[in-house]
């Protein structure tokens, strides 16, 4: 009798096991991701999720801010460059948006700008705050650097692409850019773009700055998923055209459920493309 009961159970828990398998399918091997902005802690996370679902696999997130992910993937030092523009010899996967916000000192009463006033900021055609109803202080432009993936979205959605003065003083760290704003004199001149996961931070934390409305929409997550806050990247996930199966299980995880639930509990806005409306 109990012979028959341990025979059927363990009849029962290879078909479960056999049944779990072919629910989900197994994968073995090794990812890299490479990445040189703000995203770091959302790739690590799914990284580590991604492992938790698959046992045989492993992700290496690869992350400094000097490198150059796109060239990583194409020379074959990475299998995913973590970026937000396109590639024509690279296959793109969008996986979430992410808010550029316009960030200022908190005492700056500059109220709010304009897509256009934004733009004629950072190409230097507006020199003071006063001509925006802000403070009599000449505007200093905190710029971002050439390989990062926001100045390239922040440039060609304002179309002043090469148009940011040369003089303007380049800060990588989003924390840098943050204090500079903060610190900088004369009082309340400085004026950055960030992120809008720790631009939101700073503000929630008590942080002297504050987030410009932009054409009277405030940079927050429902302003952004909705479309109404404009200024926004895509955050893409760059690989070879021909990928491992292993890599397409990753891309795969980050567009499940699961994955997209992550992406926005770092600040990032789920992908829906353009034209559809939540």
């Amino acid at each position: 009798m109990i012979a028959s009961i341990v025979m059927i159970l363990g009849l029962l828990l290879s078909a479960y096991l056999a049944s779990s398998q072919a629910a989900e399918p197994q994968v073995t091997g090794s990812v890299v991701i490479a990445g040189n902005g703000p995203e770091l802690r959302m790739a690590e996370r799914l990284a580590r999720a991604f492992e938790k679902v698959h046992r045989g696999t492993f992700v290496d997130v690869v992350w400094d801010e000097n490198s150059k992910p796109i060239e990583m993937v194409k020379n074959g030092q990475a299998h995913i460059a973590v970026t937000g523009r396109e590639e024509p010899d690279l296959k793109a996967t969008p996986v979430g948006w992410d808010g550029i916000a316009v960030m200022v000192n908190l005492s700056n009463h500059t109220k709010e700008v304009t897509t256009k006033q934004v733009a004629d900021i950072f190409s230097g055609k507006v020199k003071m705050w006063s001509e925006l109803g802000g403070p009599e202080t000449r505007i200093l432009i905190i710029d971002r650097p050439q390989n990062r993936n926001i100045r390239h979205a922040f440039e060609r959605y304002l179309g002043i692409e090469g148009k940011i003065p040369d003089g303007a003083k380049v800060i990588g760290p989003d924390d840098k850019a943050i204090k500079t704003v903060v610190g900088t004199l004369p009082p309340l001149s400085a004026v950055t773009y960030i992120s809008l996961g720790p631009a939101l931070d700073a503000v929630s934390t008590g942080v002297a700055v504050r987030l410009l409305p932009i054409d009277k929409a405030e940079p927050e997550e429902p302003t952004i998923k909705d479309g109404r806050y404009k200024l926004r990247r895509a955050v893409l996930f760059l690989t070879k055209k021909e990928t491992t199966p292993v890599v397409d299980a990753f891309l795969a995880f980050t567009l499940s459920k699961d994955g997209q639930k992550i992406v926005d509990e770092e600040a990032y806005i789920p992908y829906t493309p353009l034209d559809q409306k939540k």
